[in-house]
Parts: C-alpha cells; structure tokens; sequence
C-alpha cells in the first residue's frame, strides 16, 4: 500500500510580505545558514549602499533544498531565455 501524500495548503501569514532584492549576504555555521536581503543603490561612482530589509536562517538541509530548487528553476529559464550572465563583482559575500 502506498503511503497517501499530505494536503498542503499555503497561507500567507499576516505579517507576510514581499519585497525586492539586488543583494543577498550568506553566512554560515555549523548549524545553519543565514541569508540577509537588501537593496544596492550607487550614490557615486566609488559609493554604493546596501540597505539590509530582511534576514532568514534556514536550517542546512533547507539550504541545500532551496540550492536544489533555484539550481532546477535556473536551467528552466536559461533553456528558455538564454544563460544569464553575472557581471564581475569585487565586494565579497554579495551576489547580485
């Protein structure tokens, strides 16, 4: 007998928002990764600001999920829009 899969149901909590980001720091320890979010924005040719709006911990075996999910969601659209390309960037830890 095969085991019946779970009803999920997504609710949005009240608090719940969604927001835009150009920026994402990763730290990591021996008992999870926290991602920060944030917005870059250049005031100057030699000045840039990242304005930090969110952090999540995820556990490691969620890291490695949303690894796994991004990874199958990125070959999706590079096959169907072409590879996207990242542009060098010398500040450490920010992917943009």
């Amino acid at each position: 007998m095969t085991p019946s899969q779970p009803q999920i149901q997504l609710v949005k909590a009240p608090e719940y928002r969604e927001n835009y980001a150009n920026s994402v720091q990763v730290r990591a320890n021996l008992w999870d990764f926290f991602l920060s979010f944030g917005v870059i924005s250049q005031s100057g040719p030699d000045a840039l600001s990242i304005q930090n709006f969110q952090g999540i911990y995820l556990s490691p075996q969620q890291a490695k999920a949303l690894f796994n999910i991004l990874q199958q969601n990125i070959q999706q659209y590079e096959a169907a829009f072409g590879e996207i390309r990242l542009e060098p960037q010398n500040q450490a830890g920010i992917v943009q």
